[in-house]
């Protein structure tokens, strides 16, 4: 007969099991069974205590994003239960792998409105993958396979296991068995291969097409395939947010970001393509704009490995349910070698118009205060473009996703579809764990770092590696901006009166310093990257400083503001 362990101690062997070396988390009344046996496995599996549960499913994120393995949470009930929902949400949205395991009452308590008791698996069911109870010590190696399993096959995304008390200490024999099959679960489905053709046949026939790249290229590891297909047909490439450095910034056919803030170019030539290829993206609202407007000449053809986004904002002339990766090795196969020449060129207009009315004013300004564009670019151009940026949400975040340039895959760290203010810092935290031998730069704002600003003791704690560019601008800026060009220079509750960031950041030991004019930024930007630790720089950005060019919400995305007077004109 095996020997007996508790459900507490399955759920150590399972997670090992599964090849987890790292957790996120912190500790309360019902799941301290587990944390009780936890001090038995410390050489084996190292639990990083944040200081707030939210900011463990950031830090979870963050390394899932660099890894491609999922994250992995163990909080208490209750309250901690509650404080994980907004990151399993935001896991959701941006399909990244990450299991999170509460604690529960006893059984016998379920439905009592016990201390600290949740409905976990009613609250997060919309927001998950799967969710599920754990009542028996038994389940435990069960429910913990096909936890993984679900979290990293198909389209990733977040699953709960909650995980009661009595269930916990209960005794059980203990085997594990990767899952590797679920009935009536098809992660990855077989491609059809007159889709394929099809496909082939309208890129072969296209005079004027334009590949979008999403977050799916790089969940697949497809990178070098999206490269090949736009070499071998001559195709201009574009990112959504979470597509930043699935191709290099310097590629020549890489023409830069889709969406509200991104490129003009590529948002002008969507309404001008005969063809688009859109890759592991969901045409999101921040990417089409007026759907009704969007791409009128253009047949479409989406490759997704989610059935459900296929015609779901956009209808397709071709879908192709599948994994990114083997969908496009199969069009590699049959795709001709082409050139677009003229199309290509149509792109330079687009550009040096974008540089001379905005980039010149955001990163190469030469007088006045400091632009978070001249900041972003300079960190960037310092680190040889080889860092993972992590952002927050707001200006910061889409100054970063212009500015910054990517040389290798799995770069770009961001919060896109919930737009999670306090994603940054933990998530920081996490891709550094993720990725200890490259460069981590966060990139935040002052609204945003508050937000989640007590993880500064994590970074106490574990020494953890974090180059912390503050941008600065005393407001919520993003929300300024709107409030500025949409609702009159009514600035309702956005000014801050903010700490003193240079002294809280040194009260948890991170060297830290103000950048208060323009001669300072070099040098104290050397300074952050030569540190052998993290490191946090206050930087004094222009209050008035906006992120353009913009296409208003819900507008064409061919209707282009260049700045707050200024529209695009073809």
């Amino acid at each position: 007969m095996s020997e007996m362990i508790s459900g507490a101690d399955a759920l150590m062997q399972a997670l090992i099991a599964e090849d987890v070396n790292l957790v996120f988390g912190y500790p309360g009344g019902s799941i301290m069974p587990v944390y009780d046996k936890l001090y038995d496995y410390q050489d084996r599996l190292r639990h990083i205590l944040v200081r707030h549960e939210q900011g463990a499913t950031h830090a979870a994120q963050g390394y899932a994003r660099v890894t491609g393995r999922p994250g992995v949470v163990i909080v208490t009930s209750g309250p901690a239960a509650t404080n994980v929902i907004t990151g399993i949400g935001d896991a959701l949205m941006d399909s990244t792998p990450m299991v999170v395991i509460t604690g529960q009452v006893a059984t016998p308590f379920l439905g009592f409105d016990a201390f600290q008791e949740t409905d976990v698996v009613g609250v997060t069911q919309p927001l998950t993958k799967w969710s599920y109870q754990i009542r028996r010590a038994e389940d435990v190696s069960w429910a913990v396979a096909r936890a993984f399993y679900i979290a990293s096959s198909g389209r990733p995304g977040p699953v709960v296991l909650d995980f009661t008390k009595d269930a916990q200490v209960g005794m059980t024999e203990f085997s594990h068995k990767k899952c590797e099959y679920i009935r009536s679960y098809q992660p990855v489905p077989e491609i059809d291969e007159a889709a394929i053709d099809k496909a082939a046949e309208l890129i072969n026939a296209a005079e004027r097409p334009m590949i979008l790249s999403g977050h799916g290229v790089m969940i697949a590891n497809a990178e070098k395939e999206l490269a090949k297909l736009a070499e071998t047909a001559d195709i201009p490439v574009a990112a959504t947010l979470l597509g930043l450095s699935t191709m290099p910034s310097d590629h020549p056919l890489y023409k830069g970001m889709l969406g509200m803030h991104g490129n003009i170019g590529p948002n002008i030539n969507t309404n001008k393509a005969d063809l688009l290829i859109a890759v592991g993206m969901r045409f999101d609202d921040r990417v089409t704009g007026n759907v009704k407007t969007y791409a009128p000449d253009a047949k479409i053809i989406h490759i997704d490995i989610d059935s459900s986004e296929l015609n779901k904002n956009i209808p397709v002339t071709v879908g192709v349910h599948g994994d990114a990766r083997s969908a496009l090795q199969r069009l590699l196969e049959k795709v001709k070698s082409a050139k677009h020449t003229e199309w290509l060129k149509t792109f330079d207009r687009p550009d040096e118009v974008e540089f001379e009315k905005v980039v010149k004013r955001e990163v190469y300004p030469d007088s006045g205060r400091m632009t978070m564009g001249e900041v972003v670019n300079k960190v960037s151009e310092a680190t040889g473009h080889d860092a993972i940026v992590v952002t927050d949400v707001g200006q910061n975040q889409m100054f970063s996703a212009r500015y910054f340039r990517y040389t290798k895959p799995k770069s770009m760290v961001t919060s896109g579809g919930l737009g999670t203010m306090g994603f940054g810092l933990p998530a920081a935290i996490g891709a550094k764990m993720g990725e200890p031998g490259r460069t981590v730069c966060l990139f935040v704002g002052d609204g945003g770092l508050q937000m989640t600003i007590q993880e500064l003791g994590t970074i106490l704690e574990y020494g953890t590696d974090v180059k912390i560019i503050l941008l600065n601008n005393n407001f919520l800026g993003n929300v300024r901006q709107w409030q500025s060009l949409f609702f009159n220079d009514r600035f309702s509750q956005t000014p801050l009166i903010n700490p003193d960031f240079v002294a809280l950041a040194g009260a948890y030991g991170i060297k830290a310093e103000n950048v208060e004019t323009r001669e300072q930024l070099d040098g104290a930007i050397s300074r952050m990257l030569e540190h052998n630790a993290s490191y946090l720089l206050n930087v004094n950005i222009d209050e008035t400083d906006m992120i353009f060019p913009m296409i208003p919400a819900g507008g064409n995305v061919d209707t282009i503001m260049l700045n707050p007077t200024e529209f695009y004109k073809s």
